[in-house]
This record gives structure tokens, C-alpha cells and sequence, in this order.
């Protein structure tokens, strides 16, 4: 795989929400360019220690720079490719607004989409693409 730790998706591995972002990514990601890491696990408390205490915070690691909430989501649609490239363009709405929404989601989400009582445990086939 190439950039295994170029291209890091740091996410809460509980939630059933984040664990389906995670399993969408992995479908369509057929180039490998992805790595994951749960921000209960060891790499995440290592590379992001503030992030690994609050869980509602989504981060794309990208050969050094960081994205956060839906900065993160839409630059992985955009490195993602093909037809998904085309959610880029709702960069050009304010932070904010975007993140205001981001925000009830992530508050919400274990009501919503559930909590998983361990984080999420790859496939042999996923392993690789997972940091811890």
C-alpha cells in the first residue's frame, strides 16, 4: 500500500455512524491510499492526544497537515476521487455553518446511530490499511 501513514482517518471507533464513514471509505478506496486509526487507540493517543479525549472530532492527517470535522470529511471525498470529488465544492461554505451542523451530528450520534461496546475490529483483509 503506498502513503499507509501519509493519509491518516482518525475516528471514533463506537460509533455506529463513524464505523459506516469508515466501511464507505474502504468500499470505494480501491487504490489503498487510506490508513485508519480509532481515537481510542494507542496511535491516535501517541499522534493526536488532544483528540483521543474528545471523541467528537473527526481528523484527516495528510502528509502533515490536519483537517478537522467536515474539513476532514470533504478533503477525503475530494482525495477519494472519481464522482466524490465533487463534494469539494461545499468548501466554499463558511467553516462555521458547516461545522455547526457537524456539531449537532456529533453530539447526537450515539442516540442516533448507536454505540459499539468495543471499537471496530478489521477484516484480515482491512488489518493493513488500520493503525491500530
Amino acid at each position: 500500500m503506498q502513503d499507509q501513514l501519509q493519509r491518516v482517518i482518525f475516528f471514533d471507533g463506537v460509533c455506529g455512524l463513524c464505523n459506516a464513514w469508515v466501511d464507505f471509505i474502504l468500499k470505494r478506496d480501491r487504490a489503498g491510499i487510506f490508513s485508519f486509526a480509532p481515537l481510542q487507540g494507542n496511535y491516535a493517543k501517541e499522534m493526536e492526544p488532544e483528540a483521543s479525549k474528545n471523541l467528537n472530532t473527526m481528523i484527516y492527517l495528510v502528509s502533515g497537515q490536519r483537517y478537522y470535522r467536515t474539513g476532514a470529511i470533504l478533503r477525503i471525498l475530494r482525495d477519494l476521487g472519481g464522482i466524490w470529488y465533487l463534494a469539494w465544492v461545499f468548501w466554499f461554505v463558511p467553516f462555521f455553518i458547516r461545522d455547526f451542523f457537524y456539531g449537532l451530528i456529533a453530539r447526537n450520534r450515539y442516540r442516533i446511530f448507536g454505540k459499539k461496546e468495543n471499537c471496530r475490529i478489521p477484516t484480515p483483509k482491512e488489518k493493513v490499511r488500520f493503525l491500530d
